[in-house]
């Protein structure tokens, strides 16, 4: 009988640097404020938002993509020839196909790499570090480069009032590569379809086949049952997070959530009782909500300030459209 070989992967993986794309136009609240009945008062008491990034037409995703991509890569000392995969995660990419990241792998120089996306939405850089890992540990790939970008002012609707002032635009990005030590713990990550309706477009692609005077579709979210979910049901996910890493509240360096909202962030730190000298990002005050960009851009920026150390245990947890989830411990580069 044939015997096939099995690949050998490394026996654990890290993330070996990051970098961040940041869009060169500043949105205020007061800006915001122009086509839609609110105050800057009032979106930074319900969300914590005080600006947001949006991309000019130049700062396409793939651009976004390519300099965040290029700055991790210089941190973490790794050549574009040596990725052997390229993940994006993204729901901003108006392309169906082909995806981004073969372009953005492309412009790259990472020749050797495969390259696709990924659409988790919110949770899509937290689900993109779960499968470099696996690929790392798998031998399918000895260095990854996992990218989560948005240009989600290209579907914000601003005279909508409930989601006009959320959202923002931005690319961060990660080369994880092979290590002696384990430097990103078990995934705990999920979906709940029975709330597939919270989060997404205001109509689908192919409804302009039928009906070409819609318009172009936007984004909507039912803000207070995405709130409560949230709030209440990632906490076990975070938790469960921790127990599979086998890290304790009491040692993590840094908590690194989705920038969804501030009110989320409290709710989630009162449950999870996160000792007080903990660092928590709270970026959403400058970048508004990136979606998958979030945590990555959220991660470099604690660390080029020194607000989380290198090398220190941080907890991860990403959700947002599906509902999707994932959460891990990460050892910061």
């Amino acid at each position: 009988m044939v015997q096939i070989k099995s690949p050998v992967g490394a026996p654990h993986a890290r993330i070996l640097g990051v970098g961040g794309y940041r869009p060169s136009r500043v949105v205020t609240n007061e800006e915001i404020c122009q086509t839609i009945d609110s105050s800057d008062e009032w979106i930074r008491t319900r969300t914590g938002i005080e600006q947001r990034r949006w991309a000019t037409p130049d700062e396409t995703v793939g651009v976004m993509s390519v300099s965040a991509a290029g700055k991790a890569l210089a941190a973490a000392g790794v050549e574009a020839e040596q990725i052997g995969c390229v993940v994006i995660a993204t729901v901003t990419h108006l392309v169906q196909t082909p995806s981004l990241a073969t372009d953005v792998a492309h412009q790259l120089g990472a020749v050797n790499a495969v390259a696709f996306d990924i659409s988790a939405a919110c949770a899509g850089f937290c689900t993109g570090l779960a499968l470099a890992q696996d690929m790392i540990r798998g031998g399918s790939a000895e260095y990854v480069l996992v990218i989560g970008v948005e240009r989600l002012s290209d579907m914000t609707d601003l005279h909508d009032r409930s989601t006009a002032f959320i959202f923002g635009d931005g690319a961060g990005a990660a080369v994880v590569g092979p290590s002696q030590t384990p430097g990103i713990g078990p995934v705990a990550w999920g979906a709940d379809g029975s709330q597939y309706d919270a989060i997404g477009q205001t109509f689908s692609w192919d409804a302009l086949k039928t009906q070409p005077g819609l318009g172009f579709p936007m984004l909507r979210m039912a803000g207070q049952q995405v709130f409560r979910w949230a709030s209440y049901q990632m906490v076990p996910v975070a938790r469960q997070a921790m127990q599979r890493a086998g890290v304790s509240a009491d040692e993590l360096d840094a908590f690194i959530p989705h920038q969804a909202n501030n009110r989320i962030t409290d709710a989630m730190l009162k449950a999870l009782k996160l000792p007080a000298h903990v660092p928590v990002a709270r970026d959403i005050a400058k970048t508004g909500n990136t979606s998958a960009a979030s945590i990555p851009l959220a991660m470099e920026r604690m660390l080029e300030e020194g607000e989380a150390p290198h090398g220190g245990v941080a907890l991860l947890i990403g959700f947002g459209a599906g509902l999707v989830y994932a959460a891990q411990v990460v050892v910061l580069p």
